[in-house]
C-alpha cells in the first residue's frame, strides 16, 4: 500500500474495528451541517434498499469543520433509517470520521478515502458531495452497481441539468477531454462518482501526491488515470442536478482545480493523447440526460464587460500566451457592441489550445496563465448564452456537439504549437 503515515492512529483503529467491506462511501466535508444530515440519511437508505446483504461503511474525511458536521455523520443511527423506511439490513452499516486538517483540501480528503478503501479491501467505492441536496437513494444504487455487479472501474455521473448550468464543463472540459483523450465523458470533473478497489489502489500508489500540481482537482486526475490506464469506464444517470450559484470570484479557483489540472496532465499524458484520433462513446446506464429550459437569470452584460476589460488590461500578458492573429481577433470582438459581439467556436478552441501550449512551455507563471483565461472564458459564456437563449434542449445539445467537433478538428493545431519552440 502507498505510505499510510498520514492516517491518524485513531482513524486506523476505527478502520480495524470495521474490518473488510464490500461497499465504501466516501464523504469529504467542511462545514456542511446544513445539508450533510439529509445526505447521510439518503446514502444509508440507498444502501439498505439495494445492498442489504453487503458489508458497507461511510468514511468521512473532514477538513476542519467547526459546525458539528462529523458528529452529524457518525451520529445517524441505522435504526432511524430502518424505522422510516421499513427496510432491514442483514449487516451493520458503519460510519466513521477523521479530521485530516484545519482547512479543506480535496486532494488530502481523496487520499484518505482511497487509503481507507484499500485497507478495508472495498470492492466498490463511491464518493458523494455533502452539498447534494437533490440526492436520492437511487444515486447510490446507480453509482455502486456498475462497479459491484458489472465490473466497471470508474462510474462517471450524468445529470438532468439546466442548459446554462455547468458551462465550464460544456464549453471547455468536456470537449477538450473528449478531443484529446478520445472518450465522451460528460462529467470528467466529477462531484459524485464510483470506482473499483482496483482503480483506487493503483491511483493511490502511482499518483504524485506531493508534486505541487495542486491541492484540488483529484477527481479529474482520477478520470484521466482511468482513461490512460485502460480501465473500464461507464456513465450512469443520477437525476436532477440543481444549479449551484457561484460568485464571480469563484471562477479563478475553479479554473485552477479543473483546467489547471487538465493542462498539467497533458504533459505526462502526451504519449497517450497525442496519438488519439476522434472520440468514442462509453457505456451508459439509465436515462439519457436532458437539459432543463426553465428560466435562469444570467448577467450577460457583466460577462461581456469583464471580457472587454480583461482584453484591455491583460494585453501584455496575452502577447506572451496567444498567437498575434488570435489576440488581434480578441481585440476586434472586444470593440463590438453588445448586439454584434460574438466569440465564435473556432476562435475559442484556438484560444484554449494556445493557453494549453503556453502552460506547457511555462511562458510566464502557470498560475498567471490560468488567471488570464478567466475573462476570456466569460466572453465565451456570453456568446453561448446568447446563442442558446431561446434554443430548445436539442438545439443546445447540437451546439455543444458542434463545439466538441471543433475541438477535435483543431487538435492537429494543438500538436503543432505544443511541439514548436518557444
Amino acid at each position: 500500500m502507498e505510505d499510510g503515515n498520514f492516517l491518524t492512529d485513531d482513524f486506523l483503529r476505527q478502520l480495524i474495528n470495521v474490518g473488510e467491506v464490500d461497499i465504501l462511501v466516501g464523504l469529504p466535508t467542511h462545514n456542511n451541517a446544513k445539508t450533510v444530515g439529509s445526505v447521510v440519511h439518503t446514502i444509508r437508505t440507498g444502501i439498505l434498499r439495494s445492498f442489504p446483504r453487503e458489508r458497507a461503511v461511510i468514511i468521512n474525511a473532514d477538513g476542519g469543520s467547526r459546525d458539528g458536521t462529523p458528529e452529524l455523520i457518525t451520529g445517524v443511527s441505522i435504526d432511524d433509517v430502518r424505522r422510516g423506511s421499513g427496510i432491514y439490513a442483514l449487516r451493520t452499516l458503519h460510519a466513521i470520521s477523521t479530521k485530516y486538517a484545519s482547512t479543506p483540501q480535496s486532494e488530502v480528503a481523496m487520499r484518505t478515502i482511497l487509503a481507507a478503501a484499500e485497507l478495508l479491501r472495498a470492492k466498490a467505492c463511491i464518493v458523494m458531495s455533502p452539498e447534494s441536496e437533490s440526492i436520492t437513494p437511487e444515486w447510490v444504487t446507480n453509482l455502486v452497481r456498475p462497479v459491484y455487479s458489472d465490473s466497471f472501474d470508474l462510474v462517471s455521473p450524468t445529470y438532468h441539468r439546466h442548459k446554462f448550468d455547468g458551462l465550464l464543463m460544456t464549453n471547455l472540459l468536456y470537449p477538450m477531454v473528449r478531443a484529446l483523450y478520445g472518450v465522451k465523458i460528460r462529467e470528467a470533473y466529477m462531484p459524485e462518482f464510483g470506482f473499483s478497489g482496483r482503480l483506487g489502489s493503483q491511483f493511490l500508489g502511482q499518483n504524485r501526491w506531493n508534486d505541487g500540481i495542486g491541492e484540488n482537482g483529484t477527481e479529474l486526475r482520477l478520470t484521466l488515470a482511468a482513461v490512460t490506464g485502460g480501465f473500464r469506464i461507464c456513465q450512469s444517470f443520477l437525476g436532477k442536478k440543481d444549479p449551484v450559484e457561484r460568485r464571480a470570484a469563484d471562477l479563478v479557483p475553479t479554473l485552477r482545480h479543473s483546467v489547471g489540472v487538465l493542462f498539467s496532465a497533458l504533459e505526462s499524458d502526451f504519449n497517450a493523447w497525442s496519438t488519439v484520433s476522434g472520440s468514442q462513446e462509453v457505456p451508459a446506464f439509465g436515462t439519457d440526460p436532458e437539459l432543463a429550459l426553465d428560466p435562469l437569470r444570467v448577467n450577460r452584460k457583466r460577462l461581456r464587460d469583464m471580457f472587454v476589460r480583461g482584453v484591455s488590461e491583460l494585453e501584455s500578458v496575452f502577447q506572451t500566451i496567444l498567437a498575434p492573429s488570435t489576440l488581434g481577433e480578441l481585440k476586434r470582438i472586444a470593440g463590438l457592441s453588445e448586439e454584434e459581439f460574438r466569440y465564435p467556436a473556432e476562435l475559442w478552441v484556438r484560444t484554449v489550445y494556445e493557453f494549453a501550449a503556453a502552460f506547457q512551455k511555462s511562458v510566464i507563471s502557470r498560475d498567471h496563465i490560468i488567471q488570464a483565461l478567466a475573462p476570456l472564458f466569460r466572453g465565451r459564456v456570453y456568446t453561448f448564452v446568447v446563442e442558446n437563449r431561446n434554443g430548445s434542449a436539442n438545439d443546445v445539445a447540437n451546439n455543444i456537439e458542434s463545439l466538441c467537433l471543433e475541438f477535435e478538428r483543431l487538435k492537429p493545431y494543438l500538436l503543432e504549437i505544443w511541439k514548436s519552440k518557444q
